[in-house]
């Protein structure tokens, strides 16, 4: 018996999906609803999703993985065909994208967390030199000691 090679287009249904992504089904509507991905209705109105959108699906696993907002990969993906299997042109310009976007974030946490050693690291405790939690020593006017730990407002 000959087995038919799987094509980008062959259709799934949403439990195949669901089996082969991991994803509950219920995220599958979600996404879908979205605009993330893409499905067809048999005449007997069932989803239909083809294989490729898997591919999708997986991007959109790893975007979460990687802190990237559903709204950051909505965007991504309104650049990419949701009728076809996008191509590896598509691909570099979202993996090119998303880098671009996680440098970014890697700056801002290296950022945090120099801030976060010299606030700790300095033992002041009047936060002259704390510009995370009191930027331009506001509360130096109140007098000495962590203030917005004993007040309550921070």
């Amino acid at each position: 018996m000959e087995v038919s090679a799987l094509e980008p287009d062959d259709l799934l249904t949403v439990g195949e999906v669901s089996r082969r992504t991991g994803v509950a089904v219920s995220a599958l509507h979600y996404y879908e609803q979205l605009g993330l991905i893409e499905s067809s209705r048999t005449s007997g109105n069932q989803r239909r999703y083809p294989r490729f959108m898997i591919r999708r699906i997986s991007l959109i696993l790893v975007a979460k993985r990687l802190g990237i907002s559903l709204a950051d990969v909505a965007e991504v993906f309104a650049t990419l065909p949701m009728q076809r299997m996008p191509d590896s042109h598509d691909w570099h310009r979202l993996s090119k994208r998303w880098q671009d976007q996680l440098e970014a974030k890697k700056r801002e946490l290296e950022n945090l967390q120099r801030e976060l050693t010299g606030c700790i690291g300095c033992g002041c405790l009047s936060m002259k030199a704390c510009y995370l939690l009191n930027p331009d020593d506001v509360f130096g006017a109140d007098g000495t000691g962590p203030r917005r730990v004993t007040d309550g407002s921070g």
